[in-house]
């Protein structure tokens, strides 16, 4: 391949490389590190590619894998929270932040600048179910996402493996079963207009401070996790409880600021700071079903912050928030 036509062939398939590897480590910084040597891999092999083999995307993501593959030797996976052990039944435990803990790390919408790339990625970049693939041993991992969510062939994927296709297809059938209720969950997509409603509604009561109002958008069960704190609670009375809580120790008068992440509604959270403004707290990631909100999953690591480019402080912040257009996809 002539060097001036590397950049224009490889560069585009960069943003896709971006979500298939983080999908494989669950780590925005990790998937960007590993992109970069994919890429320095395939500059040093460019004089081997050959075009009547496979397509530059193809290349690229056989790379890719392999590149995944040896980083996630002997690797711990990427929890959230929920995927360490029951709930906690005291909302008063204190708030002591595991930083030890590999966590799950959310995965920018913004990343995927590419609208019609943005759409085939949403549903596979959802929070549930990249921490369910977690589970999943590595080479299950990128049968299942090169199959079902990029869709090679079974024979490409072969390829890409250095295995049959009687393989890859058995390795896919395993990390189905693997995955099980994460494929099938019923999320409601963002630009739903009840999931809209319902993140307005949610992001109204809690800049009023109204526990209240917030409860009655919970699912009985709904889930509140918070990593890297490794506590979580289940059900609508802790979650107020621990709502009840926050608000005692950071006051009320917070502030919401759209963002969006893995395909889902979300906010950054500042908390009011006399004399500063509003400081950054939390980012806040929904899964709506029904018109509910089921699980929220709040993000207190500073290297998350960073990754979505959030100011530690903001000054002059609007009103509450009314209009929920600014915190989901708008309607296709």
């Amino acid at each position: 391949m002539p060097i001036a036509d590397f950049a224009a062939r490889t560069e585009p398939h960069r943003p896709e490389l971006l979500a298939y590897c983080y999908r494989m480590l669950g780590s925005v910084h990790e998937a960007e590190d590993l992109v970069q040597e994919t890429m320095l891999r395939a500059w040093r092999a460019r004089g081997r590619y050959d075009e009547r083999k496979a397509s530059i995307r193809t290349w690229l993501y056989r790379i890719a894998t392999n590149v995944c593959l040896t980083a996630l030797e002997g690797r711990a996976r990427r929890p959230l929270p929920s995927g360490l052990g029951p709930p906690s039944t005291d909302p008063g435990t204190p708030l002591r932040p595991a930083f030890d803990v590999p966590w799950l790390q959310p995965f920018p919408d913004a990343r995927l600048d590419d609208p019609a790339t943005r759409a085939v990625h949403r549903d596979s970049m959802r929070l549930a179910l990249v921490a369910a693939m977690q589970l999943l041993p590595p080479r299950q991992r990128a049968v299942w996402v090169l199959r079902e969510v990029l869709e090679f062939s079974a024979a490409e994927v072969a390829g890409l493996l250095g295995t049959s296709a009687a393989a890859v297809n058995s390795a896919l059938q395993r990390a189905r079963a693997g995955l099980g209720g994460a494929v099938l969950d019923d999320i409601t997509r963002p630009a739903d207009p009840a999931a809209r409603r319902t993140v307005e509604a949610y992001v109204r009561a809690f800049e009023a401070g109204d526990v209240g109002a917030l409860v009655e958008l919970l699912t009985d069960d709904a889930v509140l996790e918070m990593p890297p704190v490794p506590l979580w609670y289940r059900g609508r009375d802790d979650y107020a409880a621990f709502i009840r809580r926050v608000f005692a120790m950071r006051g009320t008068g917070w502030r919401m600021v759209p963002v969006a992440a893995n395909g889902q509604p979300a906010v950054a959270a500042y908390a009011p700071k006399p004399g500063t403004g509003h400081r950054l707290h939390t980012l806040q990631l929904f899964t709506v079903t029904g018109g509910k909100i089921a699980r929220t999953v709040v993000f207190g690591d500073p290297a998350v912050f960073a990754t979505f480019g959030l100011p530690p402080v903001r000054q002059g912040l609007p009103a509450p928030t009314t209009h929920i257009a600014k915190y989901c996809d708008p309607p296709p």
